[in-house]
């Protein structure tokens, strides 16, 4: 976090504000949107937010979450607003505190009164109240020219899609059927999947289970349980147990993908949080090693592990140091789940719509480059190793593979599904995925 996102979050002073209002939660919630909006991301301000309040209740935890993903989401258009009612912008907390309740008077307009009453109440904290009436005022006037404000949002690329312009044209043109559909996919909320674990549980015995809990569910294609609507997981019946763990839909068809048979030495080469890891070992009795590069992340590799009850190497080294990592034995299975811009997944972390740039991606490709060349060199002859990303931009995906495969002559580039590679674009069921299976000749 900046050292001005830091100065901005000791301005709100909430403590003289119930904890289960939603002035408070406002309040809270608007200090995490001004540390985004000053360059930290929102997982970032949301750990600080914990450390130094850490007996905030779950109820209000999850208020002030709800509020800030929401307002996130909808980024972009609630500015475009106060452009039109506002001689400049206000200072931040108060501007985001703003940007919050524009959203929650679109999102909850039977509720306007509470909303702008809360809104006001939280103002009154902020910077010795100075703007307690601006704020009034301005939701107020938000509310009585709602028709017109709204109709020349619509009209603006980035008001309506509520993505930064380089995204939008860059999806325009990779994608010139789907562009809209992807950018109203990246603004909702994301769907809540769960995956069996067939070492502890049957598919139907979980359905039973869930059914007596009162939780709706559905299968999908790939074996996925997909829930009406999410719940925290002390609600799941058997998760602490093992039975299932919490896992996109989409990104369940790595291990699928994956083909991996018993006794073969596997390696996870960007593996934390450890979900795909997990999965491997549900399917196959492999000797699999995890790596990550960040070695406070690889703990979640572990606990996962553990909770599962699974077992795997697990190591804190950057994929690309052979020489740091490797043991000389080379791998019968890859899955270089590489780093990438993570623009399938924006509706789950929609800060970084706002926080990436046009030029990060040519970055992130070169980084994937060289995952990949350094990964080739640990695949056994005859192995395979499948590419994933949760991007949906070419650079990282088709034309990332297709630049290796002219590299490396060895290189035969295997189906999946009947085609040559799979690009999932974000939707109702599942998030954005891309996968590319590789053969390296024996």
């Amino acid at each position: 976090m900046t050292d001005q996102a830091r100065r901005r979050r000791l301005v709100a002073a909430p403590s003289s504000l119930p904890e289960d209002s939603l002035a408070y939660a406002l309040v809270n919630a608007a200090g995490l949107i001004a540390d985004v909006v000053g360059g930290a991301t929102l997982t970032d301000a949301l750990a600080t937010l914990w450390a130094r309040r850490p007996d905030t209740p779950p109820a209000v935890r999850g208020a002030i979450q709800d509020l800030a993903y929401s307002t996130l989401r909808d980024y972009g258009r609630q500015d475009f607003i106060l452009d039109r009612l506002l001689e400049k912008p206000l200072p931040e907390p108060v501007q985001s505190l703003l940007r919050i309740a524009l959203n929650r008077l679109d999102a909850r307009p039977d509720s306007a009164h509470t909303t702008v009453d809360q809104a006001v109440e939280a103002a009154a904290t902020l910077l010795d109240g100075r703007f307690k009436g601006v704020t009034n005022g301005v939701l107020r006037n938000a509310l009585r020219q709602s028709a017109e404000l709204c109709a020349a949002a619509d009209a603006d690329m980035v008001a309506e899609h509520r993505h930064p312009p380089w995204w939008i044209r860059r999806l325009k043109t990779q994608y010139p059927q789907d562009w809209r559909a992807i950018l109203a996919a990246g603004n909702t909320h994301p769907p809540m999947a769960l995956r069996i674990n067939p070492l502890r549980s049957s598919r139907q015995e979980v359905l039973d289970s869930f059914a007596e809990a009162g939780l709706a569910v559905r299968v999908l294609a790939n074996g996925a349980l997909l829930l009406d609507k999410p719940v925290p997981v002390s609600r799941l019946p058997g998760f602490a147990e093992g039975c299932l763990s919490v896992q996109d839909a989409g990104a369940q068809y790595a291990a699928q993908h994956l083909d991996v048979d018993d006794g073969q030495r596997v390696l996870d080469a960007c593996a934390a949080p450890g979900s795909k890891t997990c999965h491997i070992l549900e399917l196959a009795d492999a000797d699999l090693t995890a790596l990550d590069a960040d070695a406070s992340r690889t703990r979640r590799i572990g606990e996962n592990l553990t909770r599962l009850g699974l077992a795997a190497t697990v190591r804190a080294a950057d994929c690309r140091d052979l020489d740091a990592w490797w043991d000389g034995r080379p791998f019968d299975r890859i899955l270089a789940d590489v780093p990438c811009s993570a623009s399938g997944v924006v509706r789950r972390n929609p800060d970084i719509k706002w926080l990436r740039r046009g030029g990060d991606i040519a970055r992130f490709a070169a980084q994937q480059a060289e995952i990949l060349d350094a990964l080739w060199r640990v695949l056994a002859p005859g192995g395979k190793m499948l590419y994933a990303t949760c991007s949906v931009f070419a650079e990282e995906n088709r034309d990332q593979i297709a630049a290796f495969a002219a590299r490396h002559p060895d290189c035969r580039r295997l189906p999946i599904a009947g085609q040559l590679d799979c690009q999932y674009l974000p939707c109702t069921d599942h998030d954005g995925f891309f996968y590319a299976l590789l053969e390296k000749a024996a």
